[in-house]
């Protein structure tokens, strides 16, 4: 099982990215998908997760109305949008694998990906 995130960089406020994780070694179509970030001195938070099902979850407050989360089951992988990005979204951000519900506990995800760092700075 492996997930490759990807897509992080420095971006300007209020621009945009859209990182992606790659899934292989498991049926996407199977698993719930999350995406996590942390930033400098901060624990771990959840920002999103898609589900087996097709639900879509955002669980960062100032992440509703900026961020989509989507997936491609044909290509294995799992999109995160983020718009209108601000200096308090730079963060590594991580996606992660849970095999039966969608959750911003990080505590029932049972692979990680290695991180892609987002940086929002002018």
């Amino acid at each position: 099982v492996q997930l490759q995130a990807s897509g992080g960089g420095l971006v300007q406020p209020g621009g945009s990215l859209t990182l992606s994780c790659a899934a292989s070694g498991f049926t996407l179509t199977h698993y719930n998908i999350g995406w996590f970030r942390q930033a400098p001195g901060k624990e771990r938070e959840g920002v999103a997760c898609t589900s087996s099902s097709g639900g879509r979850f955002i669980y960062v407050g100032s992440g509703k109305g900026r961020f989509t989360i989507s997936r491609d089951n044909a290509k294995n992988t799992v999109y995160l949008q983020m718009t209108s990005l601000k200096p308090e979204d730079t963060a590594v951000y991580y996606c992660a694998r849970a095999p039966n519900v969608c959750s911003g506990y990080d505590g029932i995800y049972d692979y990680w990906g290695q991180g892609t760092l987002v940086t929002v700075s002018s």
